[in-house]
């Protein structure tokens, strides 16, 4: 079996939608690997798991999931046996009975972190602002311009459902610790990491290395994908 023989799919956090693994999707898609982003729709916990199910139908072959911050709960949701690595970027992987805002919440926010609270519609946007200090401050001034105008708003039915028994604990995990991360902090990532077994890659990064650092991600990507065609 090759890396070819693989497939990756992206998924995508909270305020954010697939375009934001672009720079990650080209370096994969030249070696020849086959490479989706899920669209999560971010209006429940549930939906969000059914479109990934629904992207993996799609895909052949061994599948490692990749996740970015709230999707790291989500990836760790679906029980599909084709599933046989997990990547996580600065991910949030809830235990068994955690929610994704016990361990959003867990440690105390950095200082540049954003006050999130629902609009009138019951959904939470992140502040334009918080794009440049929190989410990306690595960013360049039109990276974030893009990543403010196709953020998703998130619904608080996400992060508010205790988790079954996570796929980490039966499944070789990576974990991406981004050490310059202001919107989840660097210990709870740590912690998150360690509690999981993950492999840790430690890096100074801000919460989007996925822009702002890619071949950080891909090298990641590609090291999880080689122990998956070797086993």
């Amino acid at each position: 079996m090759s890396l070819t023989d693989a497939s990756v799919v992206l998924v995508h956090g909270a305020w954010a939608d697939g375009s934001s693994w672009a720079k990650v999707i080209g370096p994969l898609a030249a070696d020849g690997i086959r490479v989706v982003a899920a669209p999560l729709p971010l209006t429940s916990f549930q939906d969000d798991v059914a479109a990934l199910e629904r992207t993996l139908e799609r895909t052949t072959g061994p599948a490692v999931l990749v996740a970015h911050a709230y999707a790291g709960a989500v990836i760790g949701a679906t029980r599909k046996e084709r599933v046989k690595a997990l990547v996580y970027v600065a991910a949030l992987a809830p235990d068994e009975g955690e929610t994704v805002a016990d361990v959003f919440y867990r440690a105390p926010p950095h200082p540049q972190a954003p006050k999130l609270a629902p609009d009138s519609h019951g959904l939470i946007y992140l502040p334009e602002d918080a794009f440049a200090a929190a989410f990306a401050q690595h960013a360049s001034a039109e990276e974030l311009r893009v990543l403010a105008a196709v953020q998703r708003p998130l619904s608080p039915a996400c992060i508010t459902v205790p988790m079954a028994r996570p796929l980490w604990k039966d499944r070789p995990t990576w974990f991406l610790v981004a050490e310059q991360d202001h919107m989840i902090v660097p210990e709870t990532q740590r912690f998150m990491a360690q509690r999981m077994q993950a492999k840790l890659r430690s890096h100074p990064v801000d919460h989007t290395p996925l822009v702002t650092a890619p071949t950080l991600v891909v090298n990641i990507i590609r090291e999880a994908i080689g122990e998956v065609v070797a086993a």
